[in-house]
């Protein structure tokens, strides 16, 4: 099946993933894959999974002294302010399910408290500064313009387990077909 004209591509949906087009001449989304957080009429946000920060969680969070996790830009916007998405069912950090067993936020208090105790899992967690957010209709007209490809019915594993700077690759080949030939493509067309 052509993916690019089945009726799925068109339809973003919360929990799945945009990967951005080769050539994607916005460079705060240059091969970057997208969790999609929230889609609706209203717009759409979500945070980018493979664009490490030069900063850790314990340089933003000084209360959290050896908490050396990564940090990721979630997009271009309000990057003064800090998320995380999560698979962890602990009903205390609690967040919003976005499907394939992730969710998005939760008690902020909470989160920070087990840290300090040494008692959240980090491989469970991804962090962000920052989101990338879509106004009413604007990611749907960056779908159709193939701005974006969509990757439906992922799991958590697929975003939490696998090295960052391996998922944009790893996401269109498992795609397969012409998909599968973009992940190799050069990032510089001229090197070819």
């Amino acid at each position: 099946m052509d993916y690019f004209h089945s009726k799925q591509i068109f339809s973003p949906n919360q929990g799945d993933l945009l990967i951005s087009e080769p050539y994607l001449p916005d460079p705060n989304f240059e091969r970057t894959v997208i969790l999609l957080c929230n889609h609706g009429e209203d717009g759409s946000f979500g945070f980018v999974l493979n664009k490490e920060a030069n900063l850790r969680f314990d340089d933003v969070i000084r209360d959290v002294d050896g908490f050396e996790e990564k940090l990721y830009i979630g997009g271009p916007v309000q990057q003064d302010t800090l998320h995380f998405i999560h698979r962890s069912e602990d009903q205390e950090i609690g967040g919003k399910a976005i499907g394939g067993g992730l969710y998005w936020g939760g008690d902020y208090e909470m989160l920070l408290s087990k840290i300090k105790l040494g008692q959240l899992d980090s491989m469970d967690f991804r962090f962000f500064i920052g989101y990338s957010g879509w106004g009413q209709g604007q990611l749907q007209e960056e779908i159709q313009a193939k701005s974006w490809i969509v990757y439906k019915n992922v799991q958590a594993s697929q975003i939490l387990d696998i090295r960052t700077e391996n998922l944009w690759k790893e996401a269109l080949s498992k795609l397969g077909g012409k998909f599968k030939m973009f992940a190799n493509y050069p990032s510089d067309p001229r090197m070819n």
